[in-house]
């Protein structure tokens, strides 16, 4: 009934950070504060791998 998965979670976490960081990156470079972009990068990355734990 149940599937065993084999979720990276290295994987997951540089797929967020990567997609967050641009983001933020672009927001950087428009005006930012650069604390204030890796913030929100980390967030994400942290929120992205709740969510996919929470989705297992």
């Amino acid at each position: 009934m149940y599937r065993k998965t084999t979720k990276d979670p290295l994987a997951a976490a540089v797929t967020a950070a990567l997609g967050a960081g641009t983001v933020a990156g672009y927001c950087v470079s428009r005006g930012q504060n650069l604390l204030v972009g890796i913030g929100v990068t980390v967030l994400a990355t942290v929120l992205a791998l709740l969510v996919d734990a929470l989705m297992d």
